[in-house]
């Protein structure tokens, strides 16, 4: 981690003029009221995860209640506020922003913490298995494509996303082939594979950033897999991580143990480590990282 001032993305063309968040909620009804009603409802999962994550002190429950009522009501309040439209745009982000500067307003400052390190455990596991067998892979194509799916696959591991939270509660043995067996058949929403397996056939890329998301299997059986892979090809790659906790994120404290654990398990991991050629960053200032890369 840089001690120095945090700069913009140095590839963003106008960095005064960009907006992270696609959709502004004050322009879309439909959308806010989707939203807005999904977080009303997960609130009321991440006040069972607040107190459960301090359960042995006695006023756990109280001050999570009073997280959940403090939440609704600011909902509530930025659901009925009149729109300016100099006003800034009201994103997911915001919500999500929210819940969080409210959950540390009641002390709950990780509570998925717990949570967080015995799936990173348990994913470190697996890794020698799936990187096994993503090297029996003998058609780069077919590898590269087994690579993105699991990219794609590890991201539903989000307790921020209501319908996968649904699923990891009714199911604690929900994991990466599952996962994969739920990812839509192509073309995706946004499918540019084809585009990406022909860059592939070319020069490898100087260097590759990588903004983490999720604990557990995301970044160890997702994400990790994909690093070593552009290791191999000689790029070096900067896994990014926010300095504090949202919801079931990996934090750049976490980040930096579960690489270390990792360099026990991959040989081209732990080389490129110590070298320099896999670096750890820190995104300043610690917000959460929403980016329409």
């Amino acid at each position: 981690m840089s001690s120095s001032s945090s700069k913009g993305f140095p590839l963003l063309q106008d960095l005064a003029s960009y907006i992270p968040d696609s959709l502004d909620l004050n322009r879309d009804a439909a959308a806010k009221e989707y939203w807005f009603g999904c977080f009303d409802r997960l609130v009321l999962k991440f006040e069972l995860q607040a107190a459960k994550s301090q359960s042995s002190d006695p006023s756990a429950d109280a001050r999570a209640a009073q997280f959940r009522e403090h939440y609704q009501e600011k909902l509530r309040q930025l659901k009925k506020a009149n729109v300016d439209p100099n006003d800034q745009p009201l994103t997911i982000r915001t919500l999500l922003e929210l819940n969080q500067k409210s959950l540390r307003l009641y002390g709950f400052s990780d509570p998925w913490k717990e949570q967080k390190n015995l799936e990173n455990e348990a994913s470190l596991k697996k890794l020698p298995a799936r990187l096994q067998w993503l090297d029996q892979v003998d058609d780069m194509n077919a590898k590269w494509t087994a690579i993105i799916k699991g990219v794609l696959a590890g991201n539903m591991f989000d307790w921020g996303a209501q319908a996968v939270s649904q699923i990891l509660e009714k199911d604690a043995g929900f994991g990466l082939e599952e996962a994969l067996e739920r990812i839509q058949k192509r073309p995706w929403l946004v499918d540019c594979l084809e585009q990406w397996l022909e860059r592939m056939k070319g020069p490898a890329h100087s260097c590759a950033t990588i903004f983490t998301d999720n604990s557990g299997i995301d970044i160890v059986l997702g994400i990790l897999p994909l690093v070593r892979e552009l290791l191999l090809r000689k790029t070096k790659v900067l896994l990014c991580a926010n300095t504090e906790p949202a919801l079931n994120d990996i934090t750049y404290e976490e980040l930096n143990e579960v690489v270390k654990e990792c360099c026990s398990e991959c040989e081209t991991i732990n080389q490129a480590y110590h070298s320099g050629m896999l670096k750890i960053n820190c995104l300043m200032p610690p917000r959460i990282a929403i980016c329409s890369l």
